[in-house]
């Protein structure tokens, strides 16, 4: 089996209501999409996580004149020599970033054909299902007017409930005080309903600010505080996490086993995000897992992109072990972002859909998805 060609589609569509986060607004849905064929016929999908705000046609460009020559006519199935080669290769003006999440698309790719040439999913090759369905938690509660729509994100707690779901994550990062005032709303909202909250500031914050909200929201029965400060200030994570109750979370924006090496020495965080599309694919990943495993670090992957993207993170997390073992372990959970996509539901033609605040893991070969080619030309770029 020898690849033939790989061919990059990068979608986007403008959003009916602009929202934003506390590193900008959000106008735009995009994605960079990788389609690797071989000489068998088949196809495989990756994606390229468009980190932050990031233009999708950058990763497009890397992989179309950087990536795309270095595997032609090699064979998927050595997937972990073709990373090291594409990372190597790149290593002068890559390692972190663009370039990765790259990488990532294309190694993703790869692991979606190795699966359908033997007919497996993704987490058989990956040593097996830990898991073969799991909880997820809504993403939302993103700000469309004010960094205070306490109100507004109160209600929206409440249908995130009706909806199934038991466990959602609160996006702060507006200002201590407003943040806090957020906090009280949702959680008056959703008081003595068995809800789970996590928040996340995507690294709003410095130290300072970091250590005072946490305090501020640490009897909140929190799951976890997700980027409190820069990901490349790994001091100030591991000054939040020893002064902060509440468990810390991050690595979304860190990338491979050797950027996850300097996180995880560093004592940064309890709970670790690699982004599949970002952090390296499922061959990153794998090395990520096993470098947690090693520090006592659970990982729970991060997850924002498309339906490929939701489809290769739950291939992951299925082959994802527990860190802390027990009769009954506190296992990884799945990112559901609510915000409007359609990529999601519509690349795919049968789209990642939860029951109940529960979503199954695709049991078919490769990602077990099925790609929606009217949707790839409705929204090229």
């Amino acid at each position: 089996m020898k690849i033939t060609d790989v061919r990059v589609h990068v979608l986007s569509t403008p959003l009916e209501q602009p929202f934003f986060f506390s590193q900008g607004w959000v106008r735009r849905r995009s994605a960079t999409l990788v389609e690797v064929t071989t000489d068998t016929g088949l196809v495989g999908w990756g994606e390229a996580f468009a980190q932050g705000l990031e233009a999708p046609q950058i990763a497009a460009a890397a992989i179309e004149h950087a990536l795309k020559p270095l595997v032609m006519d090699a064979d998927p199935r050595d997937h972990e020599v073709l990373w090291h080669r594409l990372y190597h290769t790149t290593r002068d003006y890559g390692r972190k970033g663009t370039i990765v999440a790259a990488i990532s698309a294309i190694d993703i790719a790869l692991w979606d054909l190795v699966g359908k040439h033997y007919g497996v999913p993704i987490y058989q090759l990956l040593g097996g299902a830990f898991r073969t369905r799991v909880q997820a938690y809504a993403t939302g509660f993103y700000r469309v007017a004010d960094p205070d729509e306490s109100p507004r994100l109160a209600e929206e707690a409440v249908a995130h409930y009706e909806a199934g779901f038991r466990a959602m994550k609160v996006k702060l990062g507006y200002g201590v005080a407003a943040d806090v005032r957020v906090m009280e709303a949702v959680t008056n909202a959703v008081a003595g309903r068995g809800v789970t909250l996590m928040v996340d500031t995507n690294h709003a914050y410095g130290v300072g600010d970091a250590v005072r909200l946490g305090h501020a929201l640490a009897g909140y029965g929190l799951r976890w505080y997700e980027e409190p400060v820069a990901p490349e200030h790994l001091a100030g994570y591991r000054e939040v996490r020893s002064r902060c109750a509440i468990p810390i979370a991050g690595g979304e924006n860190e990338h491979t086993l050797y950027g996850y090496r300097d996180l995880l020495a560093a004592g940064a965080v309890d709970i670790a995000q690699p982004d599949i599309g970002s952090a390296g694919g499922f061959t990153g990943c794998r090395h990520i897992v096993a470098l947690a495993q090693s520090h006592g670090v659970q990982v729970n992957p991060h997850v924002w992109g498309s339906a490929i993207a939701q489809a290769a993170s739950l291939q992951l997390i299925a082959a994802v072990p527990v860190a802390h073992h027990s009769v009954f372990p506190e296992e990884p959970i799945f990112e559901y972002d609510r915000s409007a996509h359609p990529f999601r539901q519509q690349l795919i033609t049968e789209p990642v859909l939860h029951r109940e605040g529960w979503v199954e893991i695709p049991a078919g070969p490769g990602l077990g998805v099925e790609v929606d080619r009217e949707v790839l030309r409705r929204y090229a770029v």
